[in-house]
């Protein structure tokens, strides 16, 4: 049997008024999603248990059937590994995201979606200064880059942070770095300032863009060790995406990381290129998993209109040729989930539950409509844990 598992990230949210009380995924047009919800079932699971922050990470570990409780992940090594920077067990690994901070509040956790050569121009400015030789910048995707503490893990292991997607419009001082080993994180974080001044943020200014005018670091945590996918499941796999954690989480689990180009994790990523790297995948492996982050991106950035249409170009670019590609198939699976909900009213990830369609071999219903947020909730499947639904979409 062959299986697909697609990730319209950020995809659930709430009613909203601009939409005349719809949510996204109901004011989208999404001919092939409907047509797979009248024949699959809809549910809801929590991808994310109540005790945890509402962090993409455990979401992603959740929906690939690994219980975060369980097995701990962070941001920050999970991005090394996916970028293949090398880190040991003495180093600590921290996101660095540039973002935008207006009268001390954190305004942009994107800088205006600033882009890689704009990064790693502000970032080699700051690796310029050896004031903190231990800690070096890493510049990767716009605003998503790394930093890495040599011989920082003891230290880094009693500091606790906030990921800047929390503190949108929040005065930035009272979510900064904090415990006994942050001092080093804090200075860089303050000579960071400065940026404020670079050529390239003067122009960023004139021309109207959010500046990259500060840097936040979050995301540490110790090298992950989880079991591999095959190793739990019996199955080998793939991974297509934008973003440098899915790649070091597929990695970890030892699951191909299929490449595509113009992959970006932003919202005018290359759809096709997706949809057809994971049809290429089929060839070879029996699981593909295609990511995309431009729903969530559009929702942090609360664009509606963005978020409408990265759902229907991912309804006609991702799932038709994906659907059409598996009904070749004697037997075969499709799961389509948002690794959590992110309402754009808040434009932060929902700590409650997500939604899921299943469509394919054994899998038949006639009590959906749509696939939404209503019909999901009237669905037929309804888990307390999302890791517990790797098992059922698997097996006959």
């Amino acid at each position: 049997m062959k299986h697909v598992i697609v990730i319209p990230d950020g995809a659930a949210d709430e009613s909203l008024a601009e939409l005349d009380g719809r949510t996204p995924l109901q004011a989208a047009s999404l001919p092939v999603l409907t047509e797979l919800a009248k024949r699959g079932r809809l549910g809801t699971a929590r991808s994310i248990p109540p005790e945890m922050p509402a962090h993409s990470e455990s979401a992603l570990l959740s929906l690939l059937g690994y219980d975060p409780r369980q097995f701990a992940v962070a941001r920050g090594p999970l991005e090394a590994l996916g970028r293949g920077l090398p880190v040991d067990a003495h180093d600590a690994v921290f996101r660095c995201s540039l973002v935008t901070v207006v009268d001390g509040s954190l305004r942009d956790h994107t800088a205006g979606l600033v882009t890689s050569r704009e990064a790693r121009a502000l970032l080699d400015e700051l690796n310029a200064d050896a004031s903190e030789e231990a800690l070096r910048l890493h510049a990767g995707a716009g605003h998503r880059n790394l930093c890495i503490w040599r011989g920082g893990a003891a230290a880094a292991a009693q500091v606790r942070t906030t990921q800047p997607t929390d503190v949108l419009d929040q005065p930035v001082e009272a979510h900064l770095p904090r415990g006994h080993g942050a001092e080093p994180l804090l200075r860089l974080m303050e000579r960071a300032t400065k940026l404020a001044e670079h050529d390239i943020n003067v122009v960023r200014g004139d021309l109207g863009e959010n500046p990259a005018n500060a840097i936040w670091l979050w995301g540490n945590g110790p090298r992950p060790e989880l079991p591999g996918f095959a190793q739990r499941y019996g199955v080998r796999g793939a991974v297509v995406c934008g973003i440098d954690l899915l790649r070091g989480l597929g990695r970890l689990l030892g699951l191909e990381v299929l490449e595509a180009d113009g992959a970006t994790g932003l919202i005018e990523t290359n759809y096709p290129a997706k949809a057809q790297a994971a049809i290429d995948a089929l060839e070879r492996v029996d699981l593909v998993v295609v990511h995309v982050q431009a729903p969530d991106t559009a929702s942090h950035l609360g664009r509606t209109a963005d978020k409408v249409r990265a759902l229907e170009r991912i309804d006609a670019e991702i799932v038709a040729p994906l659907a059409r590609r598996l009904q070749q198939e004697e037997a075969w699976r499709l799961l389509v989930m948002p690794a959590h909900a992110t309402p754009i009213c808040t434009r932060r990830h929902n700590p409650g539950g997500t939604i899921f369609l299943i469509a394919g071999h054994d899998i038949e219903s006639h009590r959906g409509e749509r696939f939404d947020e209503a019909s999901a909730a009237d669905g037929e499947l309804h888990l307390e844990q999302a890791c517990d639904l790797m098992e059922y979409f698997l097996r006959r």
